[in-house]
């Protein structure tokens, strides 16, 4: 198989990769470990609001991959997904990227939008917690209205417990969130609405605190045993457990294809995205330059980056006229 660019990565940024390329007259194959698109945004939290996408003043992570998938529609990718990337050979203009599935994909550029590399869930040190998950313990809310008349434990600091605490308030019997720490890292805005829920009294609030035993049977939880830094323990009433502690990282073969890397992450070129090998890209979370915002919206502008400079490289004598979508349009299919 061939193309003109490889993006390695089907969440946001790897999807509007794709935009960006067809825009620009590049046709493009996509790879994704993952059995379906959309990356952290569907696998972790497909009903989690988000509230930083321009024009859009809240909408879903399962609702944005809906519409990058739309707007990446007319430009007819090649998606391939279950596969992972597991080698690449080449130079720029000619690079081979062979899949732990005997894919072979030949592409004269990459670009690896992958995120965070390989995800799962950092796991509370609970020695039955295996016995209660996916029944009583859950990692990421896929569907928020399971959890309607509820009593949920949630356990984290940042954004996703505090965000959750606040969204499933509104349809839990009620919500109890515990933290090792006073404070809390999240948004003000969050943070305030948090302390009108605790207010309401449809929140309880435990700090300093932390998990220390899970009461059930069957995969079922009726209790949670949470205990303080001196080790005085509580028992809350509780059907579900929501432990919030971020995700386990790896980069996987990426680690092992000479790139320039900075512990999890691959350094980049701010102003191409182009990493230390010629005609290799990377955006979105799993890139780094100083001062970078990880942001979604800065992976968006990171795609857009890469696709004008790989069109620049392929064909050098080309004039580049930059012209807005308004006025270019969407070329249309062959």
């Amino acid at each position: 198989m061939k193309t003109d660019v490889a993006i390695i990565g089907a969440g946001p940024t790897g999807l509007f990769a794709v935009f960006q390329c067809g825009m620009l007259g590049l046709k493009t194959h996509i790879i994704d470990s993952l059995d379906q698109i959309g990356g952290q945004c569907t696998a972790l939290y497909p009903e989690k609001p988000i509230f930083d996408i321009p024009a859009e003043p809240s909408i879903t992570a399962a609702d944005l991959i809906e519409q990058l998938e739309a707007q990446a529609a007319p430009f007819a990718p090649t998606i391939h997904l279950g596969h992972q990337v597991t080698e690449i050979d080449g130079v720029e203009g000619a690079f081979t990227l062979k899949t732990n599935k005997d894919l072979t994909i030949s592409a004269k550029a990459i670009i690896i939008a992958g995120g965070a590399g390989s995800f799962g869930p950092n796991r509370p040190p609970l020695d039955t917690i295996e016995e209660f998950e996916g029944q009583s313990v859950f990692y990421a809310v896929r569907n928020r209205a399971q959890f309607t008349g509820k009593r949920i434990v949630i356990a984290g600091g940042g954004d996703s417990a505090v965000d959750w605490a606040n969204s499933l308030a509104e349809i839990a019997a009620h919500i109890t969130l515990i933290h090792r720490r006073d404070k809390f890292r999240a948004a003000q805005s969050s943070l305030d609405k948090l302390a009108e829920n605790k207010e309401q009294g449809k929140i309880s609030i435990k700090t300093p605190a932390q998990l220390h035993q899970l009461h059930g049977e069957n995969g079922l939880l009726h209790k949670i045993t949470v205990a303080d830094m001196d080790g005085n323990t509580t028992d809350l009433d509780a059907d579900i457990l929501l432990p919030f502690f971020g995700l386990a990282t790896d980069l996987g073969p990426v680690a092992s294809w000479g790139l320039n890397l900075d512990r999890q992450q691959i350094k980049t070129d701010q102003s191409t995205s182009q990493t230390s090998i010629q005609g290799i890209y990377a955006i979105g979370d799993i890139s780094i330059y100083p001062h970078k915002l990880k942001l979604i919206l800065t992976g968006f502008a990171e795609a857009a980056q890469a696709a004008h400079h790989i069109q620049y490289r392929l064909d050098p004598d080309k004039a580049q006229h930059f012209e807005y979508s308004t006025t270019k349009g969407i070329p249309l299919k062959n």
